[in-house]
């Protein structure tokens, strides 16, 4: 069984966290029908859906993949490199210890932000970011290490996570954005690149044989689907304004 985790879309969305974007108006209303067409999508993935609730100081809170790493060992809380987010992290640990999985946290002064963590396999790739530090990297690969885990930091640019440039669309391929992080990190994946007109389309999220992949990136989603990849466009356009993409906007996991 799958477990999504998600959050509501906080009365104070529009003061999210910014550092590539511009601020630009949010419209609340429209950001919630999509976040909960989003949710609907992950039904139809095979997800059972738990949608947790915000407050209006967590305007960032339905990102919620930032706030942990999930596995089938357990749940690693991250520290998030924006200040403003830390007090997410309470409500997530109660949920994910409420469907039995172990915790340990990432402490200070390591910031970790799961944006930045990218798992295939028993690999875990980090992103040294803006959000992410070094002591980050280092604490996550002494939690994960005995459980057998790799994890290993990945320089990325121009963008706010790892995720924002690469993600796994299967077990073996992962879509790329070549600007922002490099394939040559990737060795033994097969790799689709972005069409480079539409830099911000490297973020999808595989379920099964799915993978949720944003509107508004056609000619990315050609080349996915070249791939023999099953693609079910959701529309995030008021989220993408926030910075977000359909990987930030559930933790995904098997109970």
């Amino acid at each position: 069984m799958l477990m999504a985790l998600t959050r509501e879309i906080s009365a104070g969305f529009q003061a999210c966290e910014l550092t590539y974007l511009p601020r630009v108006p949010i419209d609340l209303e429209r950001a919630r029908d999509q976040h909960a067409a989003y949710e609907w999508a992950l039904v139809e993935a095979g997800c059972t859906v738990r949608r947790l609730d915000s407050g209006s100081d967590m305007p960032d809170a339905v990102f919620i993949e930032d706030i942990a790493v999930v596995l089938d060992e357990g749940a690693v809380m991250c520290r998030p490199g924006a200040e403003s987010r830390r007090a997410e992290t309470a409500g997530v640990a109660e949920a994910l210890t409420r469907h039995g999985r172990p915790l340990q946290p990432i402490q200070p002064p390591a910031t970790l932000d799961g944006g930045d963590v990218l798992v295939v396999g028993r690999e875990v790739f980090v992103g040294s970011s803006g959000r992410t530090n070094r002591a980050g990297v280092d604490q996550l690969a002494r939690i994960l290490g005995p459980v057998g885990y790799t994890v290993r930091a990945v320089p990325v640019r121009g963008c706010l996570h790892l995720k924002s440039a690469v993600t796994a669309v299967s077990a073996d391929i992962v879509l790329i954005n070549p600007e922002w992080v490099s394939a040559a990190e990737f060795t033994g994946m097969s790799v689709v690149e972005i069409d480079p007109r539409e830099p911000h389309a490297a973020n999808a999220l595989a379920i099964g044989d799915v993978v949720l992949f944003p509107t508004g990136f056609p000619r990315t989603q050609e080349r996915l689907e070249r791939r023999g990849l099953r693609v079910q466009p959701v529309d995030v356009d008021e989220l993408q304004k926030a910075e977000g993409a359909v990987t930030c906007c559930a933790l995904v996991f098997s109970l």
